[in-house]
């Protein structure tokens, strides 16, 4: 009977050392597992709460204007240097929009006189590796005659050497990328064997009989000059009639120049329209800019809008000098969404001479970032309200009786902007998202502390198997409790991480798909004469 005894305890007990393993050892495979887990969501959720929108600065009005530009580049600088901001730097807007060559003409010109002596010298792959090098940055030119005749010759000079490879097809690539364009382009027989000159032949007429693709090219400036891999090809409207394929156009009338853009011409029709009275207007140098000639504010503001989608910024800064017809110059910041095109807030301040007081620019990027007006600013989030600048004259003449600098609304206090026209517009949603991303990023943290808690119980019981043989049993009372209190905060964690991890999902979906507000328009205005002054305040509230 003792003997039994023994033999069922012992069986009793190794069948529970052998339940007890497996869930230790699932807790510790899955406490080895979410540090990584744990860092991965807490970078998420606070890479989601902190990030700013992407916002880009654009100056409007004479590009050419080196005060504008000077302080139009000094607000940029400004902006750029506080934390946390995601700008969209101004070489990135200038090789994005309009790439330049990193060589002139006439180092493009001497790279292709290298790569065909590497030809004639028998190094192929060489003379290769330079031509296409020289054809991305020939791509970069001013369209043009030049342009085009670099064009050709590398082209030409890529058949030949293709052809030493062996490489048939690519030569063939290569000299019908002239011959689509120009038809009738003769090869100089001093330069190209005979036998060369009558596979040429015989891609023209192959190519004469194969069929065409019109492509047709308006532009919202009539009798604009086009242009193919910068071979001039007519003014607008054009029809052209070419083989399928890729071509780099342009489009240019006077100092208008459009994007350069790659067409796809295919299929029946290919009919492309260029705004080029939208696309002419911007110029990356000396300073982003969008030039206005007609003096229209809305549209540059809507031209403003649209490059912020072409270049993919949740926000534009347009910045601008004012000269009113009398009164004080103003240096203005206007804030636009891109995706719904609202007008989100407007400042300045009063500037003289080339460079912009740096306290001024200080406090007109902190307006533009956080929506709070220091007071040497004039906010305008009133769209039926006036600007000092667009009625600088009618203050001016009222407060010359009495000598004071009453030009305006811009003396405003701190707490009075943020009491009439609030801090950065905000919907419900956008609140709720920052309470979701909070309540995720706290019970991420908690996850974490519950993890380092559980690693001690975990070390522990594991000294307590090693003692064991290996083996964990219920008899060892300690071993037993600290398995208990393992499972309970693994299932902690496990909620936490979840909890968590849904929460700031949801509070970054909230952020997204929340909206600015718009804010109520308030105005303020000031009167003074000889025998008194007044205020009055206007508005929706």
């Amino acid at each position: 009977m003792n003997g039994q005894s023994i033999r069922r305890a012992s069986s009793s007990s190794s069948t529970r050392s052998i339940l007890l393993n497996p869930p230790l050892q699932s807790v510790g495979s899955f406490l080895k597992k979410t540090p990584f887990a744990i860092a991965l969501f807490c970078l998420l959720a606070t890479a989601a709460a902190q990030a700013s929108p992407h916002r880009m600065v654009v100056s409007s009005g004479d590009c050419r204007d080196a005060e504008l530009s000077g302080q139009s580049k000094a607000f940029y600088d400004a902006l750029r240097a506080r934390p946390d901001q995601r700008l969209l730097g101004a070489a990135e807007f200038g090789e994005r929009l309009f790439p330049s060559p990193s060589r002139s003409f006439e180092d493009l010109q001497r790279q292709l006189d290298a790569a065909q002596d590497q030809f004639y010298e028998g190094r192929n792959a060489r003379a290769s590796q330079l031509l296409d090098d020289a054809l991305r940055d020939i791509g970069r030119l001013p369209p043009g005659e030049s342009r085009w005749k670099l064009y050709v010759r590398a082209q030409l000079l890529h058949g030949l050497n293709h052809r030493a490879l062996g490489k048939t097809k690519d030569s063939d690539a290569a000299f019908l990328k002239v011959l689509r364009l120009q038809p009738k382009y003769q090869l100089d027989p001093d330069e190209f064997a005979p036998s060369l000159r009558q596979a040429f032949e015989k891609l023209r007429r192959d190519q004469a009989r194969a069929p065409k693709v019109k492509l047709s090219v308006k532009s919202t400036l009539p009798s604009s000059d086009v242009y193919l891999e910068g071979l001039s090809v007519g003014q607008t409207p054009v029809l052209l009639e070419l083989p399928a394929g890729a071509y780099e156009l342009s489009v240019v009338k006077g100092d208008a120049v459009s994007f350069p853009r790659q067409v796809q011409v295919q299929g029946a029709d290919t009919p492309l329209l260029v705004d080029l009275a939208y696309e002419g207007s911007v110029t990356a140098a000396p300073f982003p800019c969008l030039s206005i000639v007609d003096g229209s504010e809305e549209r540059t503001l809507s031209h403003a809008v649209r490059l912020g989608g072409t270049l993919g910024v949740e926000e534009v800064i347009v910045v601008r000098l004012e000269r009113p017809s009398s009164g004080p110059k103003w240096f203005a910041a206007t804030v636009l969404n891109v995706e719904g095109g609202q007008k989100l807030r407007e400042g300045g301040f009063k500037t003289q001479g080339l460079d912009a007081p740096s306290e001024a620019l200080s406090a007109l990027v902190d307006f533009v970032t956080t929506g709070r007006s220091p007071s040497n600013l004039v906010v305008m989030n009133n769209a039926n309200g006036r600007a000092p600048w667009d009625a600088g004259g009618a203050r001016g003449a009222q407060s010359s009786s009495t000598g004071a600098d009453l030009t305006a609304p811009n003396r405003l206090s701190e707490e009075t902007e943020v009491s009439t026209t609030g801090a950065r517009p905000r919907t419900g949603l956008r609140v709720a998202s920052y309470v979701a991303m909070g309540a995720g990023v706290a019970a991420l943290g908690g996850a974490g502390i519950v993890r380092l808690l559980a690693q001690k119980d975990l070390d522990a019981l594991e000294a307590r198997r090693a003692a064991n043989d290996g083996r964990l049993v219920s008899t060892d009372a300690e071993a037993v409790a600290l398995r208990g209190a393992l499972v309970k905060k693994s299932g902690l964690m496990t909620g936490l991480l979840v909890g968590g991890g849904a929460a700031v999902v949801t509070g970054a979906v909230l952020f997204l798909v929340s909206s600015p507000a718009k804010a109520p328009p308030v105005t303020l205005g000031v009167v003074a004469d000889g025998t008194g002054a007044a205020a009055a305040v206007s508005g929706s509230f």
